[in-house]
């Protein structure tokens, strides 16, 4: 009776009309009555719907519940409109997407699309629509309405798109007449973006069943955990990107995906030779043919203090795409994947795959252009799968540079067939694994060699995360889904294990009379008797990565020119004095920040989660929680990204471990997982930072991915609406 009452009160404030057609909003409490969200006692959205769109609906509503503000954030970006929101500095990212995404080509491909996709899309506009008439004090910033379209405009889930590629600052330059864009120093001590996944098969099993990691590096609070089901067969659980409609990263009742980073080469310059001819019109050189430089207005409206401005630019536009920077006084065009439908396609289907076979048909729509897939499942197969859209280039060209564009036979040729990518199933060494490293070490003994492939399919190298991941993997046969976890979280650090060497032995060939090595003996001697493996406790660790940075600052550089891994340059090429002189650089920043360079790991590294707001202010004086684990710079698997803030001494974690689990494929799924803080954005939702302390240790959490589990743990049920 009291579900009724809710359902008539919602119907009489959004109205119906009176001759019998049923309104938008009476569709959209229509649909809300066939989706019931189950929140378990960690705030997860379980979600239910009588049909796929109906668990769209409710999933991209549970989300709007959980933060509003990030979905609304990201399809600013991805629609190009965040300017109206942050004003005139946004408008340099705005004009980037716009170059690609057109909202008049989004709406005729929205037409064109499968009916069965187009359900999809409708279904997420309506949940957000929705959630918007129902929660009247949510004020959004700029889009008051969700248009099934936009989802075409953020279709893949990655973080940072291949369209953030595109330099700002170069593209202001371009655009902008006057502006000199600032010149970027490169830093070798960049916290790596990426991600793990580890998918393990039956023989290197314990309990004969194959195992998978999901560890995506982001952001945090990049996704949303969720569950989304129905009775046409959906039943996937994992990180959904805030606004999106499907499991990025996650797994069903029969297989497991995770998607990982990759250096495959999917982009490319043209350096065209454009001339204005005496129409008054520009033409580019493309063999023998003078071709028209293709002009469209793009206007960018931005955000005042006394309302909304915009303005107008004259894009340019070649064959090869939209043109963004100059060199030598020349323009430049960049090439890369556009292709929203078949992106947004493989990005659902996936989900609903049940083996192999049919997860390997959903990949070969090759519309993925940046992420490596690790895959188990509960046949037992493991696979690696490389990002599929691969351009087919002329190999006498060096691709990793701008090519003349006026040499037709720089044209992109198609792409490589599914078949010609570098793809493993089932390596005799019954694991494969990526830590956005290159391909070629993926199976240990069992991995594929790069002379097989053309030199522009992959341009990555070795990390030290992939070398950890290779000593936690190798020889091992009776991994459980527990020992996994843990193998998630080993302590190791490859990367001191090669560069400390030279440091001691500096200190060792030193006079004995030499003042800098009275000055570093204390510091010596815990390196020297260092496991290499961090801890919240532990003093060496504190050292070594105060004095890592410094000569990763030093020396990063000269290591990638002359073809080396930074630690191993360090290890033994680096001047010996030069790296006594950071010890001790790194030593007096410790006692300035902490009172003594023998200030333990975890008072330094810190997890903190006080604000909803994306750019997260930290304070010293406001709770926090010791993590151990590191930057994945060093080979931590786990992965925390630190640094001091504005007015702070500790470092505090932005990035890494976002979304971890671990899942074991049988007869029946058994899984772990974590996320960072809470599920909730609300800081006065007891869900805001639950989840802190486990993630902090890599204590996992059961999953209650199957009905029996939920009901167990269920804390609240209802269905969208009906709480308000």
């Amino acid at each position: 009776m009291k579900l009724l009452f809710r359902f008539i009160l919602l119907f009489s404030v959004l109205g119906v009309v009176a001759d019998g057609q049923v309104t938008e909003a009476e569709r959209w409490r229509q649909q809300a009555a066939n989706v019931t969200i189950t929140r378990d006692n960690w705030g997860i959205a379980h979600v239910k719907g009588k049909t796929d769109a109906d668990a769209v609906f409710g999933a991209i509503y549970a989300q709007a519940e959980d933060d509003f503000n990030r979905i609304e954030v990201n399809y600013l970006n991805s629609i190009g409109r965040l300017a109206e929101a942050e004003g005139e500095r946004a408008i340099w990212s705005d004009l980037r997407q716009r170059l690609f995404i057109d909202e008049q080509q989004m709406r005729r491909l929205y037409l064109e699309c499968p009916e069965w996709l187009r359900k999809l899309m409708n279904a997420w506009a309506d949940g957000l629509n929705f959630y918007l008439a129902t929660h009247p004090k949510v004020k959004p910033r700029v889009i008051t309405k969700f248009e099934p379209w936009m989802p075409l405009t953020f279709s893949e889930g990655s973080i940072g798109g291949d369209i953030e590629s595109v330099n700002l600052g170069q593209l202001r330059e371009l655009y902008d007449k006057g502006f000199v864009a600032a010149h970027e120093i490169e830093d070798p001590f960049r916290e790596p973006s990426g991600s793990n996944g580890i998918a393990i098969s039956p023989k290197n099993t314990k309990s004969g069943k194959a195992l998978l990691l999901i560890n995506p590096h982001t952001s945090f609070y990049f996704r949303s955990e969720l569950q989304m089901t129905s009775d046409e067969g959906l039943n996937a659980y994992g990180a959904s990107t805030w606004g999106q409609f499907f499991i990025y990263q996650g797994f069903n009742e029969r297989l497991g995906w995770m998607h990982t980073s990759s250096a495959v080469d999917a982009i490319d310059e043209w350096i065209e030779t454009v001339i204005k001819k005496e129409d008054g019109k520009l033409y580019y050189k493309h063999g023998d043919r003078d071709r028209p430089v293709v002009e469209r207005e793009v206007t960018i409206r931005y955000k005042t203090s006394t309302g909304t401005e915009e303005r107008k630019f004259r894009t340019m536009h070649t064959h090869h795409g939209p043109i963004v920077r100059t060199e030598g006084g020349k323009l430049v065009s960049v090439g890369l994947m556009n292709e929203p439908v078949k992106a947004l396609m493989q990005s659902y289907t996936r989900t609903k795959a049940t083996n192999y076979t049919e997860f390997k048909q959903v990949m070969e729509l090759q519309a993925n252009s940046s992420n490596a897939t690790l895959y188990s499942d509960a046949d037992g197969t493991t696979a690696y799968f490389h990002p599929n859209f691969v351009p087919r280039r002329d190999p006498k060209f060096d691709w990793t540079k701008p090519v003349d564009g006026s040499d037709a036979a720089t044209d992109w040729k198609g792409i490589l067939r599914f078949d010609e990518l570098p793809h493993l199933k089932d390596p005799a060494s019954g694991w494969v694994y990526n830590s956005n490293n290159w391909p070629w070490s993926a199976a240990g003994p069992s991995s594929l060699k790069q002379a097989d492939f053309p030199k522009y399919v992959d341009s990555g190298v070795e990390n030290a995360r992939g070398l950890h991941a290779i000593r936690v993997l190798k020889d091992k046969k009776d991994f459980t889904l527990e020992s996994l976890n843990e193998a998630a979280y080993d302590s190791y650090l490859p990367w001191f294990e090669k560069a400390l060497p030279g440091l001691i032995r500096a200190w060792d060939n030193e006079p004995a009379n030499s003042e800098i090595r009275s000055k570093t003996a204390g510091q010596i001697a815990e390196l020297r008797k260092w496991d290499y493996r961090w801890s919240i406790a532990s003093i060496p660790t504190s050292l070594a990565v105060f004095w890592g940075q410094a000569v990763a600052m030093n020396y990063g550089g000269e290591a990638r020119r002359q073809g080396m891994m930074t630690e191993v340059f360090i290890g033994t090429k680096a001047p010996g004095p030069e790296l006594l002189k950071a010890l001790l650089s790194a030593s007096e920043r410790l006692t300035a920040d902490f009172g003594s360079w023998k200030t333990p790991w975890g008072e330094i590294n810190r997890f903190q989660r006080i604000s909803p707001e994306i750019v997260h202010p930290f304070e010293d004086g406001k709770p926090s929680i010791p993590v151990g684990f590191t930057s994945g710079t060093w080979g931590s698997l786990a992965s925390f990204g630190a640094r001091p803030f504005r007015g702070s001494k500790k470092w505090y974690g932005t990035s890494g471990n976002s979304f971890v689990a671990v899942v074991e494929f049988g007869k029946r799924v058994r899984a772990k997982a974590i996320t960072a803080g809470g599920e909730s954005g609300d800081p006065a939702s007891k869900h805001f930072n639950d989840q802190a302390e486990r993630y902090s240790t890599g204590r996992l959490r059961d999953v209650y991915f199957h009905p029996d589990q939920l009901r167990k743990n269920a804390k609240r049920v209802y269905k969208p609406g009906e709480n308000n």
